[in-house]
């Protein structure tokens, strides 16, 4: 040992130490203060995060599992049938789009037929010399008297101004008899 040895000329009392790390003492002091004042918070962040630690290696080994087992043969009858459900409610409803479509091209062709219809009486009805507009107007009035339609038509409503057009909302409800009126500007009269 590389000790040191302490004579006292005196006595014959001889002492050897060994030399001590003064690194480790610091840090094992410093060791055991924190545990002192922090023990059991530590204590605790050290059990939630070796459970977290656990919870998450099941939980991934859970996953591993699950995609890489092969499907039994009852989940693919059951794909199967989904996919069949599927696209049976796909044929469905195209069934209906389709139908749906044939209606609206056959009210345009009737509503242009019409159309056509009411141009070829305005053209008959000139060349014998009828009035425009009385026989524009006659033929709608009919087929909106005969026909339910859903659009009605609204009154018309006279709009008039709520005030009178030398209203001042700043001169107050008395008119401009009685208005206030800002004092004279500049500097004060007197002296």
């Amino acid at each position: 040992m590389d000790g040191v040895t302490i004579a006292d000329e005196g006595s014959n009392v001889v002492e050897t130490t060994s030399p001590k790390n003064q690194d480790l003492s610091s840090l094992s002091l410093t060791a055991g203060e924190l545990l002192s004042q922090y023990g059991w918070p530590l204590l605790l962040v050290s059990v939630l995060g070796y459970l977290l630690i656990q919870y998450l290696s099941k939980w991934r080994s859970r996953q591993s599992s699950s995609s890489s087992a092969p499907q039994t043969p009852q989940d693919a009858a059951l794909v199967a049938r989904r996919q069949e459900a599927l696209e049976a409610a796909r044929r469905k409803m195209q069934e209906e789009l389709d139908a749906k479509a044939v209606i609206f091209k056959e009210k345009q062709k009737q509503q242009e037929e019409e159309k056509r219809r009411q141009k070829v009486e305005l053209w008959e009805s000139m060349k014998e010399g009828k009035s425009y507009k009385r026989t524009a107007k006659s033929p709608q009035t009919t087929e909106e008297a005969s026909s339910s339609s859903t659009t009605v038509l609204k009154p018309k409503t006279d709009k008039k101004p709520l005030r009178s057009a030398d209203y001042n909302p700043l001169s107050g409800p008395g008119g401009s008899s009685c208005a206030w009126r800002p004092g004279r500007r500049g500097p004060s009269s007197g002296g």
